[in-house]
């Protein structure tokens, strides 16, 4: 039983088709990428399998229940987090609260708990707070575990945005352009992190990436939309010499 399966997943808004017909499989495991021109409904899809939308027609399983019409936080506690293209991490947090935030998902104290301040309440928050510095660690960002987040640079903000997500111990993390304004080191930096969340932490990872010397370095499958169609699926070297691909990025035929 495939993770994740999106099947002839469309959404309308009004007289436009954002995204039609949309179907594919990610496998536990899985290194997956979602990729296309701007526009093509990428960000869309993510939205539909995250709860944000629901599919105006067609189905989207995980772990073989039907997920569509189920709200956001309750797809969030069945084990799929996302990061967003514009970061969204509370600014005058530090890294490591930004990533306790996150933990929070599987706190077991009640509010009223949290406010009594019960040797098993402050228990369970030192465990979170152990669990928050492991992550940063696994986006090497353990030497600024108490900075602000607004005063972090560009790509370690990109970074602590996964570690957040991974605090909400997905089964499936999807990342939205990951490495959208990052240099070059950055980007090397994340693949290595991107690889140690599925060897060493056993995540899924779907991602959104315009950055095809990243994707094709990263992803071991690929699907194409543009103008909200799949147009190709395969390998990295499959999409790489496809046709209907390179039509659709440079706009003319091959």
């Amino acid at each position: 039983m495939a993770l994740l399966t999106l099947k002839d997943a469309t959404i309308k808004f009004g007289g436009l088709t954002a995204v039609n017909k949309v179907s594919f499989d990610i496998e536990k495991g899985d290194l997956f990428g979602l990729i296309g021109p701007n526009g093509a409904g990428k960000t869309t899809c993510f939205n539909l399998i995250t709860g944000v939308y629901e599919p105006t027609s067609g189905d989207i399983d995980f772990l073989g229940t039907r997920i569509c019409g189920m709200a956001p936080n309750k797809i969030a506690e069945i084990g799929i987090c996302r990061t967003f293209q514009n970061i969204r991490l509370f600014g005058t947090l530090s890294a490591l609260e930004n990533v306790m935030v996150g933990a929070y998902l599987r706190h077991k104290t009640s509010l009223l708990g949290g406010f009594m301040l019960t040797p098993a309440v402050i228990k369970e928050t030192a465990e979170l707070r152990k669990k928050a510095m492991e992550l940063l660690s696994v986006v090497n960002l353990t030497d600024i575990a108490h900075s602000r987040a607004c005063d972090l640079s560009y790509g370690k903000q990109r970074r602590l945005e996964i570690a957040r997500a991974m605090a909400t111990d997905p089964k499936l993390i999807l990342l939205d352009e990951p490495a959208a304004g990052m240099n070059p080191q950055e980007k090397d930096e994340l693949r290595d992190v991107v690889f140690k969340i599925r060897d060493d932490y056993e995540k899924t990872v779907l991602l959104i990436e315009h950055d095809m010397k990243f994707v094709m370095g990263l992803c071991e499958k690929i699907v194409v939309l543009d103008h909200g169609e799949e147009i190709a699926y395969g390998d990295p070297s499959e999409i790489r010499n496809n046709p209907k691909v390179i039509e659709a990025y440079l706009g003319e035929p091959v």
